[in-house]
């Protein structure tokens, strides 16, 4: 009977990861400036439409995971770096809940941080993007691909996209200020 279950569990995780993507953005693709994450609070959300500017999105499949704790700080580190080729703002999403982003942050930045961590607890951001996958057997459902986005307003004019979420190959802070 367990066994079953499990199996049971792992297709509806399979599907409802299929259903909540859409076809994965490109560049000149528009981000879902709609879709409300969270940032402060579990019932205060907020969405892209009023950012304007650059921004850097960096979508990571897990706070405190390896390879994302090794990620994140270097775009903390080089934020000044990132603002001196005009970047206005640097957003790092997973699909995690407000609490579990807020701890991460305080636990990578104890002095503080511009840049900022987004809660898309129901994977609805990350889904729009179409840069949802199926990572049930190590983090126990759907969750970001390890993705960089460059946007001007809603506009991507940059993307990087891990072929191996757990690898930082192409989506590293040091990669991606090239581009600019």
């Amino acid at each position: 009977m367990a066994t079953a279950l499990v199996a049971l569990a792992s297709s509806a995780h399979s599907m409802a990861t299929s259903l909540l993507s859409a076809a994965e953005v490109k560049v000149g693709s528009t981000i879902p400036i709609k879709v409300p994450v969270k940032e402060s609070a579990p019932n205060e959300s907020f969405t892209f439409e009023n950012i304007s500017g650059k921004s850097v999105i960096v979508g990571v499949p897990g706070a405190f995971t390896g390879t994302c704790s090794k990620q994140v700080p270097g775009y903390i580190d080089a934020f000044e770096q990132f603002k001196a080729k005009g970047i206005d703002n640097i957003f790092v999403v997973a699909v995690n809940d407000v609490f579990v982003m807020k701890a991460w942050k305080a636990s990578l930045a104890p002095q503080g941080t511009p840049v900022r961590f987004i809660a898309d607890d129901q994977g609805a951001f990350v889904g729009a993007l179409g840069m949802l996958f199926d990572a049930s057997p190590l983090l126990g459902g759907p969750r970001s691909k390890r993705f960089v986005l460059v946007v001007d307003g809603d506009t991507i004019s940059h993307l990087a996209v891990e072929a191996v979420p757990s690898e930082l190959t192409t989506t590293a802070a040091d990669k991606v200020l090239p581009w600019l």
